[in-house]
């Protein structure tokens, strides 16, 4: 009963004081100045861009559904709006429109007076993406159940973020960069901890969370300037400073690279940061070397795969530009190193970068904080005496 020693896979022991002290004078700063850069950067109302409303004179939109084919000597279609049926122009011959499809039209007296009072928006999309977002919240919540919940109460942080202080200082012409830190440090700081709890392991996370973020925010830099990224590569993109003219193009393609890869930091950060706290629970013997080896083991799997995500979803996303390339007789090279494939070709890189530096550094982090071995803190003063 009164033995020092310890036999068999003792149980790990807590994580130490001290420790939680240094993660304490690590993370307080982090956050103290992700709180003073949202007072500092938040925008006042008048530097915000007036919103231009998307009613037309004299017009009003109204959803009506589609109940006849296309006529191509008038080019209109019939549509049923309440219980009156009645004409839409029809429109470009690219979108298809079937019996039974909601669109919205908009309308106006003057269209009226002509014989067909309404003309193609757009299509009803509030229906379907209102039973997505139902199907979505309910299967987190029956698998995830409440870690699901507080998953999706982060989430809804994190739009609200970014519809009230990441897209207006934006838009205010607040330093682009300053802007994307703060955001993603805000978010990592309310998700983490509201999805796994304050603890030791999530503290690791976000440590390595927030060193992936400084890598990937240095070298975006360096790589949107080297490579000469103008962020210009679509129509809306380059109406974008004329509406805000304090608005640097560039900047906002760097603070997109930046949160862009704030949500797989966060995957890898906090799956590496348990693996190391389950490898210490499964081998409470092992040494803070074996325990980093292991972790780095499963580490390079979760790297591969990632990255293999990344280039995919990317991949996918700019698909019809692919496609616009292909059709291009043109060097592979020239093709690769245009304006919109290049910026992808580096958001992909760098946040693919970041990632992979983010996994030894969480890993390394980790280990250093779960608790060390098991014999070696059960080594009672005196004990080594006999």
């Amino acid at each position: 009963m009164g033995s020092g020693h310890s036999h068999g896979h003792a149980a790990p022991t807590p994580v130490e004081p001290r420790t939680r002290l240094i993660l304490t004078i690590l993370l307080a700063p982090a956050l103290l100045v992700t709180i003073f850069g949202l007072f500092a950067l938040w925008p006042d109302a008048a530097a915000v861009p007036d919103r231009a409303p998307v009613e037309f004179e004299d017009a009003h939109r109204v959803v009506v559904t589609v109940v006849g084919p296309r006529d191509d000597v008038t080019d209109t279609v019939p549509v049923r709006s309440g219980d009156t049926v009645t004409l839409m122009r029809a429109p470009d011959p690219s979108i298809e429109l079937e019996p039974g499809d909601r669109v919205v039209a908009v309308g106006s007296p003057t269209d009226a007076e002509a014989g067909v009072p309404y003309w193609f928006f757009d299509f009803e999309r509030e229906t379907p993406l209102a039973l997505l977002v139902g199907a979505f919240v309910l299967v987190v919540l029956l698998v995830a159940r409440w870690r699901g919940l507080t998953a999706l109460l982060g989430l809804g942080f994190a739009f609200l973020l970014f519809v009230h202080f990441t897209i207006p200082a934006l838009l205010a012409a607040q330093n682009a960069l300053a802007v994307a830190l703060v955001t993603s440090s805000a978010v990592m700081f309310v998700v983490l901890y509201l999805a796994h709890g304050f603890t030791a392991r999530t503290s690791s996370a976000m440590l390595g969370t927030l060193a992936g973020l400084a890598m990937t925010t240095g070298i975006g830099a360096w790589a949107v300037d080297a490579a000469g990224v103008t962020g210009a590569n679509s129509t809306t993109e380059m109406w974008l400073p004329r509406i805000a003219p304090g608005v640097s193009l560039p900047e906002i393609a760097l603070c997109g690279l930046v949160i862009a890869g704030m949500g797989v930091l966060n995957d890898v950060t906090i799956t590496q940061a348990s693996t190391v706290w389950e490898l210490r629970e499964a081998a409470p013997d092992a040494s803070r070397g074996e325990l980093f080896a292991r972790g780095m083991r499963i580490g390079r799997d979760h790297i591969a795969s990632t990255v293999y995500t990344m280039a995919y979803a990317y991949a996918g996303a700019a698909l019809a530009v692919l496609m616009n390339l292909w059709l291009i007789d043109q060097p592979l090279l020239h093709a690769l190193t245009s304006g919109q494939i290049a910026e992808e070709i580096v958001r992909t890189l760098v946040a693919s970068i970041g990632l992979v530096l983010a996994i030894p550094a969480t890993t390394a982090i980790s280990v250093f904080v779960a608790p060390g071995p098991a014999g070696a803190a059960v080594t009672a003063p005196g004990s080594a005496a006999g």
